[in-house]
């Protein structure tokens, strides 16, 4: 596949998973890593309101596309996969209380996407709770 095909792929398929996540371009983070065994791919969302980045999810792909594929393929199910927590939290030192919702398979993947990124020793987390099925 030729370098331009290659990126109108990847473009389509990221427009594709923002779609899904009903969030715009600014608001969405393709983070794309070599690895020994192909690339990693990181989804992060920010979220305007605190101005804060989390992990939304991350595969491992042979390529970019491959890894892009299988972001796609979760995003289309994760919400009936994956339960929903609340986790309460603030960074120290900061007298405001954040809250941000999360799907994870447990509460240590929930306080891992909390901490992406982020030195986790800066945080203070109050609650996390996970939220009843709807």
């Amino acid at each position: 596949m030729s370098a331009e095909k290659q990126n109108l792929e990847i473009s389509k398929r990221q427009k594709e998973i923002e779609t899904y996540l009903s969030l715009g371009s600014t608001d969405v983070i393709f983070e794309y890593t070599d690895t020994s065994d192909g690339i990693r791919l990181d989804v992060i969302t920010v979220n305007p309101r605190h101005n804060q980045s989390f992990l939304f999810h991350f595969v491992d792909g042979f390529s970019k596309i491959d890894s892009l594929n299988q972001m796609l393929d979760y995003v289309k199910t994760y919400k009936d996969k994956m339960n929903s927590y609340t986790i309460q939290w603030s960074v120290k030192g900061d007298n405001e209380l954040d809250t941000s919702y999360f799907r994870a398979k447990d509460i240590p993947e929930a306080i891992d996407k909390l901490c992406y990124g982020r030195d986790p020793n800066i945080l203070t987390i109050f609650s996390v709770v996970m939220n009843p099925l709807s």
